[in-house]
């Protein structure tokens, strides 16, 4: 049995299919399962609650073989340590209790790196990480950049104006992936029963790409112009608190950008092992362009 948090977000559904779709049999947590469509709720074991406590974890964790971890955003945490860290340690106690042998979890890159100290939500990923890795337990820590699919929330800005922000450099190349690779690399390891011991993976997209090279391949992509501005990180910071982010989780956002800007996301070296398939252009093609000209 394969547990999978978060079926229902951007990553997590997809590993659902995943694990579906090798014969995988698969039990989930989920807040309201009314989310999970007629075909997958009867294909899939669900446990219904929050992944942050302590009874639903130990239900879904018993008899289980594996753990898909992923701790779901919280706009409104008091705390990265709240957010990260508190939310964790349920489940790192049933990890020890109820059974699992061995987890993937979702964290992101800069470990290496001199600005992980104060990287934000970054820093709180890693402190979840490493709560996990604390148990002793089998564990693949995913080490992530930024999603290419956090541009398609900018979609309606993309359409009406042809512009996104950031306030990091348009001249900065960095590493980028897609949510569907990630997905399957989380699910290879999560079907392979061989492996034991810790170890982060990188998961870095096939290239590293400034703002500026993004705003080329999407207004070659879409047939209309698309521009990158850059912002200062207090406009940035000022966005998260008109959008109801708590005064921490806003700093949380400004502390990570700020950090990447510096080349937090620079820190690991790109091999075959850690470069995926999906191009930012075939991400263009198959997901930017149906939302905004669609």
């Amino acid at each position: 049995m394969i547990v999978v948090t978060t079926p229902t977000g951007d990553i997590g559904r997809q590993v659902v299919a995943n694990l579906l779709d090798a014969g995988a049999p698969v039990r989930v947590i989920v807040r309201d399962p009314s989310k999970l469509s007629d075909d997958l709720r009867a294909r899939v074991e669900v446990v219904q609650g929050s992944h942050a406590d302590v009874e639903v974890v130990n239900r879904a964790f018993s008899g289980a073989n594996a753990v898909f971890w992923l701790v779901p955003p919280d706009p409104h945490a008091d705390s990265l340590e709240a957010a990260y860290v508190d939310f964790t340690r349920p489940a790192a106690a049933a990890l020890k209790t109820r059974g699992g042998k061995r987890v993937v979890c979702i964290s992101a890159l800069g470990r290496t790196t001199p600005f992980a100290g104060k990287a934000g939500h970054v820093t709180g990923s890693l402190a979840m990480a490493d709560l996990i890795a604390s148990t002793g337990i089998a564990l693949r820590t995913l080490t992530l950049p930024a999603f290419m699919d956090n541009m398609a929330r900018r979609a309606g800005a993309i359409k009406s104006q042809g512009l996104f922000s950031s306030p990091i450099s348009g001249d900065l190349k960095q590493p980028t992936c897609a949510t569907r690779d990630i997905a399957a690399v989380a699910a290879r390891w999560l079907l392979d029963e061989s492996w034991s011991g810790q170890e982060n993976v990188a998961v870095l997209g096939p290239e590293d790409l400034s703002f500026n090279d993004m705003a080329e391949i999407m207004s070659e992509v879409l047939g209309k112009p698309v521009r990158f501005e850059q912002v200062t990180l207090e406009e940035y910071k000022a966005q998260f608190l008109r959008f109801g982010f708590s005064e921490a989780m806003a700093q949380g956002m400004t502390d990570m950008m700020d950090a990447k800007s510096q080349g937090l996301d620079l820190g690991v070296p790109r091999t075959s092992e850690n470069t995926t398939p999906t191009s930012f252009r075939q991400w263009c093609e198959d997901i930017l362009k149906p939302a905004v000209l669609g």
